[in-house]
Formats: C-alpha cells, sequence, structure tokens
C-alpha cells in the first residue's frame, strides 16, 4: 500500500481553498458537499489546504508556505507535491468510496469508479443508515458481538436478505426483517485449495469466506498475499479442530506458472 486511505470529518471545519480556476472550484465544491467551511490563507485552524492554482512555480510556493504552517497540502494535479491525493469518489453517503491510483493515471481512476457506480445501487446509502438505526433492535435481539456479527455476514451476503448490491425499497422493513432471523453459529469447514500466488486466481465466494471466518488453517506454503485475505481477527489454528462458526483450510496444490 503506497498511501493510506483516510476519511476526514470536515463539518464545521475550516479548509483552505486557493485558486480562481475550475480545478480549485471543483475542491471547494467537495469541501462544502463534506460540510466544511472554505478559507483563505489566512485561515486561523484550517485542518487541510487544497492548491489549485495553475501556475507551476506559484503553486509550489503555496504549498510550501501552507506545508510550513503543519498542514496537510493537496496541490491539484501534481502528485509528486502533495501530502495526500484525491480519489475519484462514489458517494452514496453514508457509504462513500474512493479509488485512488497513488497519482499514476486520473484516468484508471475514472475508469474503475464508472464501472463501481454501476455495480452499487442508489439504495446502498439508506441501507447503511438503516443497519446504523437499528443497533440497539440488533443488540436487543442478539446479545453477544459473535452473533451480531454472524448475523450481519449472513444477511449481507451475495443474495442474503440484506445483499449491498441488490436494490431494496424500504432498508427499514428489511433490516428489521433480519433482525427478527436467526444468529446461531453453524459448525462449517470449507477447504481452498490454492494454485497461484496471486489471491485474485480464488473466487468471490471463495474470497468472501476468507473474510468471515472464525478459524483459518494454512496447510503448505500458502502465500501471504493469500493469507492477508482472511478475517484478521480469525483464530489461527495450527491443525483442524472442531471451531464453533466458519473454519477455512487452505491448502496448496500445484501452483501455476
Amino acid at each position: 500500500m503506497d498511501v493510506l486511505p483516510i476519511f476526514l470529518n470536515l463539518r464545521g471545519r475550516e479548509v483552505i481553498v486557493l485558486g480562481d480556476g475550475e480545478a480549485a472550484a471543483a475542491k471547494a465544491r467537495l469541501v462544502v458537499a463534506a460540510g466544511g467551511i472554505i478559507a483563505g490563507e489566512d485561515a486561523t485552524d484550517p485542518v487541510a489546504a487544497f492548491v489549485g492554482i495553475d501556475d507551476e512555480a506559484e503553486a509550489l510556493a503555496a504549498a510550501v508556505r501552507l506545508r510550513a504552517r503543519g498542514m496537510l497540502v493537496n496541490v491539484v494535479d501534481r502528485p509528486a507535491a502533495s501530502d495526500f491525493l484525491m480519489g475519484a469518489i462514489i458517494d452514496r453517503s453514508p457509504v462513500v468510496v474512493a479509488v485512488s491510483t497513488g497519482g499514476a493515471t486520473a484516468s484508471l481512476s475514472r475508469a474503475l469508479r464508472g464501472r463501481l457506480e454501476a455495480l452499487l445501487p442508489a439504495s446502498l446509502g439508506a441501507l447503511a443508515a438503516a443497519i446504523g438505526s437499528a443497533r440497539g433492535a440488533a443488540s436487543a435481539r442478539h446479545p453477544s458481538m459473535a452473533d451480531r456479527r454472524r448475523l450481519w455476514e449472513r444477511a449481507l451476503t451475495e443474495g442474503g436478505m440484506l445483499d449491498p448490491l441488490r436494490a431494496v425499497t424500504d432498508a427499514g422493513a428489511a433490516v428489521a426483517a433480519a433482525i427478527a432471523g436467526g444468529s446461531a453459529a453453524v459448525t462449517e469447514v470449507l477447504v481452498i485449495p490454492v494454485t497461484s500466488t496471486d489471491p485474485g486466481e480464488l473466487t468471490l465466494n471463495q474470497l468472501a469466506a476468507l473474510g468471515r471466518c472464525d478459524a483459518l488453517v494454512v496447510e503448505g506454503d500458502v502465500p501471504p498475499a493469500v493469507t492477508d485475505r482472511a478475517r484478521r481477527d480469525a483464530v489461527r489454528l495450527d491443525t483442524l479442530a472442531p471451531v464453533e462458526g466458519l473454519t477455512v483450510v487452505l491448502q496448496v496444490r500445484e501452483h501455476k506458472s
């Protein structure tokens, strides 16, 4: 990972935006959309700064001045001179997805955003808000953290009651119906053959299982790129043993060249 993706809470906070062209105006619109306050270079307590000045020398000089004040600075269209980068944004608030190529190619970021936009239904934001509002009801019916994790994983899986890639007309009713369902653990074992060093060779279902497994067994020299796809707090076992929930066994098979 070349850059750390961070989502900043700008609500009610000052953000410096310099420049009078479209580049600066575009960044100003984003700041306002996120609840931030547009400020000039004389701002007393800014959280970050955007420099959208066309003249390169002037833009770099402004970035040096701002950075000397301890601010993180984005110099529009000049990633090498920036402390943080802006990705291509998909807004399904409160769900926000940003795609970045580390400044290598904005065209690829935009292309990926377009493909992802087609996958994410307009109702996704309402679904996220409904789940957030139902935390109390979920805790009351499913008291343990493990129960609630299983509840949401089952509901949000592909084809589940709350499949996030499927449009819903009444998010609140759908979430209530999911909470009314069961969350009891079911002992499962899934063996995934690993035939490549590339985790992209795994199926979507296999990747989903890795992401929600309760225990992980690694048999053979499984590449870190594959084991890293497993749920981070899953129990690591040396050998297969009975564990409540889903145990994934990664088995090395003959690798593809």
